[in-house]
């Protein structure tokens, strides 16, 4: 496909095949016609190789009406291509309830809403494989002590073990963006549900790194007036997963009544 799309919604469209290419060989084998999305295919660049895979159904959503009929008449064998905005989209209904993995070359300004929106979903998706701004995909993937290790990195990693897994120069891109990008793949743990209430983990962690200078101690004085002596002097950065569970469920007992 040598057609050079246009530019929209902030997306860099991929061009190099052979990142495409190792993008979908990056998806592990599925079970026969397992349901994958593509989120934003575009041009195809990536939806080319994903309809090579005969152990994929795929279908994508797309809401450039230019490129849903490209996409249309450059792969006519394709018919599951909507015009759909994946964030405004009831998946659960869409897909009658059945598990789906998501692999996209995510525009960037969204790209952290469509992952806080696999969360969402997260019972039914059991791959998410995307293509981000390098810093998001390695604040993603990052482990705790890292500066980098952040929000996202807790909130995903609760319930996906992730990899980052290759870095992509501006080059590969039309046109070109001014960062380099980054591939990742999130693949869902044996977590069914948070030993803890959800929305306050969810609570404690957006606290903590909203004043990631400070210790748990002083960050989290709105949430409690005390916390286990361990992790009190430490920095939101130095807590694992298990150790956001652990403040919180000592919050939902010792907190502020």
């Amino acid at each position: 496909m040598s057609v050079a799309p246009k530019k929209h919604l902030g997306q860099h469209f991929l061009t190099n095949q052979a990142v495409c290419k190792k993008i979908v060989d990056a998806i592990p084998a599925l079970p026969s016609k397992s349901l994958v999305l593509e989120i934003g295919p575009g041009k195809g660049a990536i939806t080319q190789f994903l309809l090579e895979r005969n152990d994929i159904d795929l279908h994508a959503f797309e809401i450039d009406m230019e490129s849903v009929n490209y996409l249309h008449q450059a792969f006519p064998q394709f018919t599951q291509v909507h015009l759909i905005d994946f964030l405004k989209a009831d998946l659960r209904q869409f897909f009658e309830g059945q598990s789906f993995s998501v692999v996209g070359n995510f525009p960037y300004n969204i790209s952290s809403q469509i992952v806080f929106k696999c969360l969402e979903n997260r019972r039914k998706i059991p791959l998410i494989l995307g293509m981000f701004q390098k810093e998001v995909a390695k604040r993603i993937a990052e482990t705790p002590g890292s500066k980098e290790y952040g929000i996202l990195s807790v909130l995903v990693q609760a319930f996906y073990e992730v990899k980052y897994l290759f870095s992509v120069e501006p080059g590969s891109f039309f046109p070109p963006p001014k960062v380099v990008s980054g591939v990742i793949r999130c693949t869902r743990n044996d977590r069914l549900a948070l030993p803890c209430d959800e929305g306050l983990f969810v609570s404690v962690v957006k606290t903590a790194f909203n004043q990631r200078r400070k210790t748990l101690r002083n960050s989290l004085k709105a949430l409690t007036l005390s916390l286990p002596l361990e992790l009190a002097a430490k920095r939101p950065e130095q807590l694992s997963v298990e150790e956001y569970i652990y403040v919180t469920q000592f919050i939902e007992q010792y907190g502020k009544k």
